[in-house]
């Protein structure tokens, strides 16, 4: 039951997030009809499974929400914009209730009360009659229409019979007759039980029962039917109106029951016909078309299940929990490293045949290095189409008209960054909204839309994964910038910046522009936040902003945090490595006395010499080498002892009481048992532009 509760809440984290999109969609364009009935599946689903759990707080809530939205289903409630956002609070509240679940607890008193404060206004937004803003919705008939005689009754004839896997399904047939009566009454009923097996045979988890009702309502056919939407795969269901030709109630139960010879005489029994118009029925219905009737229905049943057949087979998705894959990914790390060490072994032995089949085995385990990592790779669309919901609510609180714009949602990238970059993404697009975005009077009297735009962009780049957060809005102040930071004492008075180094003032911790101290900024909490919390993913970020244009702010972060190829390098007795994905090439060591750069092909190259950066004992060696390397548009050069070449290397992190070591941003373990130190690149160039004389020659350079 554990397993079978995480995969109940799994997948109603999933149908929440699906509702809520839907709701947004609502909210914008209007609810066409498959929009809300997708809604509404969600909503009864979730209130299905949560029954089996017994989660009954969870069932009550969803069942109010569920009823208002059949209302709107129906026509008789308006899918309002106030709707969907009280709708949207509910969501939230069963994400509230499915943590408690989570956690074991009982629902907190102030949860209660904060369900009871929705349910009212759900009552008063869809709980009285109003005109249909779209059509209804359209659902395919079951029963055939068939000329005859007409029956006298006044009622709708249901027959339904259950397949035996709904109570596996999270469905309970009596919850859909108990759903009838609360549009309709039931005139007379009839338990269908004849497949019920001797107690010794009887399976607890299958169902045996069906149903014959003649049921009162003025409600039309389509909410009869939409009551048995969620099993109409996993029953045999056939409606009949009020005085309707008298053979359409015997094809009903030829459809439903064709097996059972005293069939036609349920309909006496539930009320619907009387037993002169049975009798009637029967006399009328030639042999001829009474067997063509019933082997058109089996014909048409059967089909029906041959495609829920086929259909599963198709399934080609299986869930596996994550931290299976995470174990894999380690056993991967010491495979490869193993690997390195045999291979090691061979060459230093000098054995042909040991280091051709060394040599294969390297060629397995950077195969299944790349299909254990690809396993981890997930899509960024849907994080990214979490911010919709930022976007909207904010832009209600600021009363702003804000549009977003995704772009690169296919993009993948390793789960553990997807899980990390949430809260970092949120401020960036919620600073976005709050400083670049302005008023709508604003944006026109400047010559913009009304509507501003907000802009999610993912792509990959040279071995890393980029996503870019834009904005069309009023831009950075540089000078408001600048001078804040020389009140605060972070910069000299006089001192020269360039617009980069003054942008990135505002991720300093406590900095803050802002006016005046709203819901969504001006504590200074969040960018230095958002630079820390990229940084401890080997990312960076940058800005580009153009007052009264529009603002760019560029995350790097590296593919995966667990296995990369790298490109190893000897500084003394010291080995290197390099993101291979950040090398761009290796030349000889040439440069004039007393200058920290290199004539590359006709451009000054900038470089650092890592035996004075790592003060490494003894002299460099006589012949060094230089290994160029690129990073967000900007290259400089590494001043190495010896190029050992290319290889396989998994990730380390280091001690804590190494994590203030610049430039180094992790470790590996080598194939002879020795630690290498992984460079940090990207503070590697900011330390050759330090150093440089001209800032500007990188750029040109570049």
């Amino acid at each position: 039951m554990d397993s079978a509760l995480q995969t109940f809440i799994d997948e109603s984290t999933e149908l929440l997030a699906e509702m809520e999109a839907a709701l947004l969609d609502c909210e914008r364009n209007g609810g066409t009809p498959d929009t809300l009935n997708s809604i509404f599946r969600a909503a009864h689903t979730i209130k299905g499974s949560a029954g089996l759990f017994g989660l009954d707080a969870i069932v009550s809530f969803v069942h109010v929400v569920e009823t208002a939205l059949d209302r709107v289903r129906i026509g008789q409630a308006v899918m309002s914009d106030a709707l969907a956002v009280v709708l949207m609070k509910c969501a939230d509240h069963v994400k509230l209730l499915l943590d408690h679940a989570i956690a074991g607890r009982d629902t907190p008193a102030a949860a209660v009360a904060a369900g009871e404060e929705l349910h009212a206004q759900l009552q008063l937004l869809a709980g009285h009659e109003q005109v249909r803003a779209s059509k209804p919705v359209q659902v395919a008939h079951t029963a055939v229409a068939t000329v005859g005689p007409a029956a006298t009754s006044e009622h709708w004839h249901i027959s339904v019979r259950f397949a035996a896997d709904v109570l596996r399904n999270g469905m309970d047939p009596l919850s859909f007759v108990r759903y009838l009566t609360s549009f309709g009454s039931l005139v007379g009923s009839v338990l269908i039980a004849d497949r019920l097996p001797a107690a010794g045979a009887l399976d607890p988890e299958s169902c045996y029962v069906g149903f014959e009702l003649c049921y009162a309502t003025d409600a039309a056919r389509e909410r009869i039917e939409g009551t048995f939407e969620f099993v109409r795969e996993d029953c045999l269901l056939a409606i009949v109106p009020p005085r309707a030709p008298m053979s359409a109630y015997l094809d009903a139960l030829d459809a439903t029951c064709p097996e059972s010879e005293s069939r036609y005489e349920l309909l006496v029994r539930s009320g619907t016909l009387t037993a002169d118009e049975l009798t009637a029925a029967l006399q009328a219905r030639t042999d001829e078309s009474t067997a063509q009737g019933v082997a058109e229905i089996k014909e048409t049943t059967s089909g029906r299940r041959e495609v829920k057949e086929g259909a599963g087979t198709e399934s080609r998705t299986v869930r596996v929990d994550s931290h299976k894959l995470d174990n894999l990914i380690t056993l991967v790390g010491e495979l490869i490293i193993a690997a390195a060490g045999a291979d090691m072994g061979a060459r230093r032995s000098g054995d042909t045949d040991l280091q051709e089949s060394t040599s294969r085995l390297a060629g397995l385990v950077a195969e299944v290095r790349d299909r254990a990592l690809q396993l981890r790779m997930v899509k960024i669309g849907a994080t990214f189409n979490r911010f919709h919901r930022v976007v909207n609510d904010v832009a209600r609180e600021t009363g702003k008209q804000i549009q977003l714009v995704i772009a690169g949602e296919e993009t993948e990238l390793d789960k553990t960054l997807i899980e990390k970059i949430g809260d970092p993404l949120t401020h960036l697009v919620r600073n976005a909204i709050d400083h670049g975005i302005g008023a709508p009077d604003v944006r026109v009297s400047r010559g913009k839309p009304a509507t501003g735009t907000v802009k999610l962009n993912a792509f990959h780049d040279s071995g890393s994964i980029v996503i870019e957060v834009s904005d069309d809005g009023s831009g950075l102040k540089r000078d408001k910038i600048l001078n804040k930071a020389i009140e605060r004492g972070l910069v000299e008075s006089g001192k020269v910046l360039t617009d980069s180094e003054v942008y990135a003032l505002i991720f300093e911790p406590g900095f803050s522009t802002a006016d005046q101290v709203t819901n969504l900024s001006g504590r200074g909490v969040g960018m230095d936040v958002v630079k820390s919390n990229i940084e401890a993913l080997r990312g960076s970020v940058d800005i580009h902003s153009v007052e009264r244009v529009g603002t760019t702010v560029t995350i790097r972060l590296p593919l995966t945090l667990a296995i990369i190829n790298g490109f190893q390098v000897r500084v003394g007795n010291t080995v290197f490595v390099v993101p291979l994905e950040m090398v761009e090439e290796c030349i000889e060591y040439s440069a004039v006395s007393g200058h920290d750069y290199a004539d590359v092909r006709g451009a000054a190259l900038p470089f650092i010499r890592l035996h004075e950066l790592f003060t490494m004992k003894g002299a460099p060696t006589q012949r060094q080498s230089i290994v160029i390397v690129k990073h967000a548009g900007v290259r400089a050069g590494l001043v190495v002892d010896a190029l050992l070449g290319e290889c396989q290397t998994v990730i380390k992190p280091l001690a804590k009481m190494l994590g203030h070591v610049e430039c180094v941003s992790g470790s590996s373990i080598l194939g002879n048992g020795e630690v290498a130190l992984i460079l940090d690149v990207p503070s590697l160039l900011r330390e050759a532009l330090a150093r440089s004389v001209d800032h500007s020659t990188p750029a040109n350079a570049a």
